[in-house]
């Protein structure tokens, strides 16, 4: 099958593969504003797995799903994978892409929702690596696909997992986490502002739906991970310990945690739920149940490969109210050249 696009990166977050990349991974991160006492507690965590980040791993298995899958629709091309915060960094990937001869590239991101930083600084980032010739002119194409949060595979994945736990467990509570941001990142996010919540909440609508179909209506809550910055900052809340915390004070017996914000089991996953609110959770004698991430189930893989195979024949359905122009997830720091976002 013949495709506009003829080469695919995989353009991960990435995360170190050693106790000795933890320091670095860190800084290159903050670009270098971290705190000794941030730096300490971060790096205490990845020494609970012997420094090792489980994310490059899950990035390659991704694309090696992705390429399997797509070679099985008769679409040939190379998938390649690059990570933003370590090697190889999208600059490296880009330029062996173009000396094998690629010219035009899709970059897939596995950040399901719109922001800056899960959006438009992956398209910056895109537009900074692309090589250049002797001329000076760009020796690629690249753009990216947008954010997938619409993607009914996704939905359908996560009900999917979801929905077995709450049968077993109906007097539970659901808590859909998510990876918290500044209140300054989350107002400005898509076009207009607000899409990092406004999303989230669809998602949920969309799971509910599914449950309720099979008769299922569990009381929930949207609760935050991973908040950083300093302390005084904004941040959006509340926090799984805290909501744990607070239905503990109320009499429930149990939650059932769902991590919609990210597609893959990483650090921040096994980690901040399986470690932090679960021993929230057992401190107060509540029963904890942790769905599994959605990033290797077949449904979502399958329908993955099919908003990717759409990216790459050139399909773009962007409408006014989808990132991937100039006017959307804007960075704080200024205005900076980004790749344009596609949505197939």
């Amino acid at each position: 099958m013949t495709t506009h696009y003829d080469a695919l990166l995989v353009l991960g977050f990435g995360g170190p593969a050693s106790a000795e990349q933890v320091g670095p991974f860190l800084r290159h991160i903050t670009g270098g504003r971290i705190t000794p006492q941030r730096m300490a507690r971060v790096s205490a965590h990845y020494a609970h797995f012997g420094g090792v980040s489980p994310l490059n791993g899950q990035n390659q298995r991704l694309a090696d799903e992705l390429g399997a899958r797509l070679r099985a629709r008769g679409v040939d091309v190379p998938v390649a994978v690059a990570h933003a915060h370590v090697a190889p960094f999208p600059d490296e990937v880009l330029a062996d892409l173009a000396a094998r001869g690629h010219r035009r590239v899709l970059a897939l991101v596995p950040a399901v929702y719109s922001s800056y930083v899960g959006c438009r600084s992956y398209r910056e980032a895109l537009a900074a690596a692309i090589p250049s010739g002797p001329d000076g002119a760009p020796l690629l194409e690249v753009a990216k696909i947008n954010p997938f949060h619409d993607m009914p595979a996704f939905a359908d994945a996560q009900a999917g997992l979801l929905e077995p736990v709450v049968r077993a467990h109906p007097d539970a509570t659901v808590l859909f986490t998510t990876h918290s941001l500044p209140t300054g990142l989350a107002e400005s996010s898509g076009v207009g502002g607000g899409a990092y919540l406004a999303q989230h909440r669809d998602v949920i609508d969309r799971i509910l739906a599914r449950l309720a179909d099979g008769g299922l209506r569990p009381d929930w809550r949207l609760c935050y991970t991973s908040q950083g910055g300093a302390p005084g900052d904004s941040w959006l809340t509340p926090d799984v310990n805290d909501v744990i915390d607070a239905l503990a004070g109320e009499g429930v017996g149990g939650v059932v945690v769902v991590s919609i914000g990210f597609l893959s089991d990483h650090m921040e996953v096994i980690w901040d739920l399986d470690n932090e609110a679960a021993q929230t959770a057992r401190g107060h004698g509540m029963d904890f149940r942790r769905v599994p991430t959605v990033g290797t189930e077949p449904v979502f893989l399958d329908g993955l490969t099919e908003l990717v195979a759409r990216g790459l024949a050139e399909e773009d359905r962007r409408g006014d109210d989808d990132c991937g122009g100039d006017d959307c997830c804007p960075n704080p720091g200024g205005a900076a050249p980004a790749v344009k976002g596609v949505t197939p």
